[in-house]
């Protein structure tokens, strides 16, 4: 054998080597989201959409729990997980941070009109937006686009800086704990997202006759699952047709009743440009 012909040989054992590798990383399909709600309560909704994925992309789903928004982000970024649920201003974040190479998938139908509201105690007096000047507000995450970004937007379109004009603002980081928030008396009021709300209601956890919705936003793009660039077309291609064929699949509709949604649809980045303006006029976008 000539030294020639063994450095060929050595050099495609080592391509089949590594293509090997990657294959055998890509066995595995790696999933976060944003920590909007309680862990126990992210698992539990994701658990058998995690099984309808493996059973469509023939892999293994792997859950990835992640501690706030900004760890979401970083781990789509760095390629440390593979598809993420995204709020509208994570995903612009991501992209951003990306150089464009994050991309958005699929939303559910709900968020191309998503909603915020404000909430508070019955017995608050604070019925409109401008009663909330010298009292105490609870936002989610700062990240949060349905619980900070947008409600803040609509604040300051209403001339009410929540900096100056409120008593005080905080942040509970997620959804759930601003309704907790208000309910115990901690705050005079809170923003967040309107579906985590609804449930709420609907599951009897909090009474809508002592916690009132005072005021819902007009509608805005929001959530949506998103990979990087840099994933294999055909891989993201079988992952969104996994998601649009929910609402016709055995057991779709239940896993698409834990998402809150009544099916997926195509979504694209321009969709969230009115998301990215908001950011950047609210100082939030670095």
């Amino acid at each position: 054998m000539t030294a020639a012909r063994s450095v060929r040989l050595l050099a495609l054992g080592a391509a089949l080597a590594g293509a090997a590798l990657t294959a055998q990383a890509q066995a595995v399909l790696r999933v976060t989201a944003i920590p909007d709600e309680s862990p126990t309560e992210l698992a539990r909704k994701f658990e058998p959409l995690g099984k309808y994925l493996e059973a469509k992309l023939g892999m293994k789903v792997e859950w990835t729990p992640v501690t706030d928004y900004a760890a979401a982000v970083e781990t789509l970024v760095n390629k440390k997980v593979d598809l993420a649920w995204f709020g509208g201003f994570t995903f612009v974040q991501a992209n951003v941070r990306s150089g464009g190479k994050v991309i958005p998938l699929v939303q559910r139908a709900e968020d191309e009109k998503f909603r915020s509201v404000f909430i508070t105690d019955a017995a608050s007096g604070i019925t409109k937006l401008d009663d909330l000047k010298g009292k105490t507000l609870s936002f989610g995450s700062a990240s949060s686009t349905s619980g900070h970004l947008m409600p803040r937007s609509y604040l300051l379109a209403a001339k009410i800086n929540p900096d100056a004009d409120l008593k005080r603002v905080s942040f509970s980081g997620a959804h759930d704990a601003t309704i907790a928030a208000v309910a115990s008396g901690k705050v005079d009021a809170g923003a967040l997202n309107i579906s985590v709300w609804e449930k709420f209601v609907a599951d009897k956890k909090v009474d809508p006759a002592v916690v009132k919705v005072f005021y819902t936003t007009p509608g805005y793009y929001d959530y949506n699952w998103s990979v990087h660039a840099d994933m294999p077309a055909a891989l993201r291609e079988k992952i969104a047709a996994a998601f649009l064929a929910l609402e016709s699949a055995p057991g779709g509709k239940e896993i698409l009743a834990l998402q809150r949604a009544s099916r997926f649809i195509p979504t694209k980045a321009d969709n969230y440009n009115g998301i990215k303006g908001a950011a950047e006029q609210a100082g939030l976008l670095k």
